[in-house]
């Protein structure tokens, strides 16, 4: 990872308010998706919030890997779990959190036409402007790398691999995420590299 990647925290009621800007435009373009397609993991959250917002209980999965670490990516990504219930004939609204590369979006877009699908369109709440693929609906446009609610201790576990515990809390409370949980994860991190490594010794 490049040492001056750029970061953007948003928080849990930064991305609700987004995904509510795009569930109105989602009603106003009338698309009535028969069924909610959340790409694992980062599209889950999304997905249940959507399926709220648009009053959709019809929910499926899909699990793709791709990415390896903050930044990179495997040469391609991998479609590791099909779809969790049928979509011949239907009208499918996929979810995730970003569009960045776009080939994941592709991948389970393909892969749902496959299966038979009427109609499939893309939700992310940001879109990276080199995506091969733009979304139907997005809120954001950036070419930051973002650090969702729902992985913070991820990133800074993936951070701690590379940066010193100093340089990781100056990046991540810079981009604006709460000094207090950078120190809380740091500590749960510190403390579990600790403990493995007891562990270790005791064997």
């Amino acid at each position: 990872m490049s040492s001056d990647v750029e970061f953007e925290v948003p928080s849990w009621d930064d991305v609700y308010e987004m995904l509510l800007s795009i569930a109105d435009r989602i009603r106003r373009d009338g698309f009535h998706p028969d069924l909610i397609v959340g790409i694992c993991r980062g599209g889950w959250p999304p997905a249940r919030i959507m399926s709220d917002l648009l009053d959709n209980p019809k929910l499926a999965n899909v699990s793709v890997e791709f990415y390896v670490d903050v930044a990179k990516t495997k040469k391609q990504p991998v479609l590791t779990q099909p779809v969790t219930m049928p979509v011949n004939g239907k009208r499918v609204l996929i979810l995730d959190d970003v569009a960045d590369t776009g080939r994941t979006l592709k991948l389970v877009r393909d892969h749902l036409l496959s299966k038979g699908a009427r109609e499939v369109r893309i939700a992310t709440v940001y879109y990276k402007p080199w995506s091969i693929i733009v979304p139907d609906y997005y809120e954001k446009e950036t070419k930051k790398w973002i650090i969702f609610p729902w992985e913070r201790k991820e990133t800074v576990r993936n951070l701690m691999k590379k940066y010193s515990e100093e340089e990781v809390r100056r990046k991540l409370i810079h981009s604006g995420m709460n000094p207090n949980l950078v120190e809380r994860f740091i500590n749960e991190i510190r403390s579990e590299k600790r403990d493995v490594s007891t562990q270790g010794e005791d064997n």
